[in-house]
């Protein structure tokens, strides 16, 4: 038996490739579809089922792709209807994989057609089981996304108990639970940073089986904050035959002149993407562009920041990272990216085009800067519940989650020094500022992290 966990780190995100005697499965797979063909010949597999544990919210499947790419059926749990050829799996249905079974364990709760699969050996020895968003490694999914009129957020988490409780908890406790989901999703609210437990030790350790049911609940829906604007985006796209991704890709690595590129970030309904490293955007780079590197949480920040999932996008990237982009953006629904700007930055600057840079200070030029009033307009811009943990005293909060809203509160005429955890989200926020006309943000290096580091005693951290 070969059992692999996919991790993608920046999305948080847990696919699974399984075989035996020839003949594998897919779990819950990403846009891309090349990786898991790739694993297939390596290991001299035929892949025969592509489950899917729900509609995820966090980004968008690659199951057609792969169905056509391989012949292998698409198997969605009870409850689930989607617009493309698929399998519905009733509970407790048994699918044969070489000597493995897999049996669809149906679990309510994050969403109505959330189902995990149990993994068996060939002896029926139960040796894994794949959670999808119904429970995490200390933590369970949240239960608001599916929320509808008749089905309330409260109804959804009474659902996802008795799901716990009565289809997971009874397993043995030996075997390995495989989340859809790490830290850094929103799917949840305290997510560990590992990837894979016992049953056992999640029994021991999570929370979400040592409460009653009235707890349960009130646990689970309180303190819940706003999803990303592209989550129900993402659900309704796995419910249907999108784009193939071999055409985004074709179309989204165009590269671009500078004329033709400036041509296109000057039609108003095209977004300008700066995807490089903080440092190389902080040195120079367009003067509307908004910066989203790929080196920190790119994907979901794309999602929570451009409303519209249809917008169109060009954009800037180290050279050679230009696939790598548009497979990012088309993971999370972007799907339309028109190319990239040929010879970057420096191409733009030797045409005779305007380059802008952000201006950066050390964290300890910020602590003491404040102390001594020369600071006049530091903000802290990291999530709400990060500055509720700690933050300089008095320091206003500006989360850039709100920076659509709260960027236009900002006076044009003014200098405001910013700070998020460390480094990467202030960038962001300052770009997307500028776009709105506030030029002057200067951004602290190493944010937060680099603060605390500092001689802080002229200040005070609360």
């Amino acid at each position: 038996m070969i059992l692999q966990q996919l991790y993608t780190k920046c999305l948080a995100q847990g696919a699974y490739f399984i075989s035996s005697n020839g003949e594998g499965a897919i779990i819950d797979p990403l846009r891309e579809v090349q990786p898991y063909l790739d694993l297939a010949a390596e290991n001299k597999t035929t892949i025969k089922y592509i489950f899917l544990t729900h509609f995820h919210a966090d980004f968008v499947s690659g199951q057609v792709d792969l169905a056509k790419a391989t012949g292998a059926t698409v198997i969605l749990g009870p409850n689930a209807k989607a617009g493309y050829d698929y399998h519905s799996a009733s509970d407790g249905e048994l699918f044969i994989l070489g000597d493995l079974s897999i049996t669809t364990i149906h679990t309510p709760g994050h969403t109505m057609e959330s189902t995990c699969y149990l993994l068996k050996d060939k002896q029926g020895k139960e040796e894994a089981l794949f959670t999808g968003d119904t429970l995490f490694i200390g933590d369970v999914g949240r239960p608001d996304l599916a929320a509808k009129t008749d089905l309330t957020t409260q109804d959804l988490a009474g659902h996802l108990y008795d799901s716990l409780h009565h289809k997971i908890a009874p397993l043995s406790d030996d075997i390995i639970i495989y989340p859809a989901h790490g830290a850094g999703s929103a799917c949840g609210k305290n997510m560990s940073s590992e990837t894979s437990d016992t049953l056992g030790n999640q029994k021991q350790n999570n929370y979400a089986f040592k409460l009653n049911k009235e707890d349960f609940i009130k646990e689970l829906t309180d303190g819940l904050t706003l999803p990303p604007a592209y989550f129900p985006h993402n659900v309704a796209m796995n419910k249907k035959a999108n784009t193939d991704f071999d055409t985004i890709i074709n179309r989204g690595t165009t590269a671009l002149t500078p004329d033709q590129f400036e041509k296109l970030a000057n039609e108003m309904e095209v977004l300008v993407l700066d995807t490089r490293s903080v440092s190389a955007f902080a040195k120079a780079s367009l003067p509307q562009a908004w910066f989203v590197g790929l080196q920190g949480q790119f994907a979901p920040w794309i999602g929570a920041l451009i409303a519209d999932i249809h917008q169109k996008i060009i954009f800037i990237a180290e050279e050679g990272t230009e696939e790598e982009v548009v497979t990012r953006l088309a993971r999370v629904g972007y799907d339309n990216s028109l190319g990239f700007l040929e010879g970057g930055v420096e191409a733009w600057e030797q045409s005779g085009r305007t380059v802008v840079a952000t201006a950066e200070v050390t964290a300890q030029e910020f602590v003491d800067g404040i102390a001594a009033g020369d600071i006049k307009n530091p903000l802290d811009v990291r999530k709400a519940g990060e500055y509720a943990t700690s933050h300089i005293e008095g320091l206003p909060h500006m989360g850039l989650d709100e920076v659509h809203v709260n960027a236009h509160t900002l006076e044009a005429g003014n200098t405001y020094h910013i700070h998020c955890a460390g480094g990467y989200r202030s960038l962001i926020y300052a770009s997307i500022a500028r776009s709105y006309g506030i030029n002057n943000v200067v951004n602290v290096l190493g944010g937060y992290g680099a603060i605390k580091k500092a001689d802080t005693s002229s200040i005070k951290l609360t």
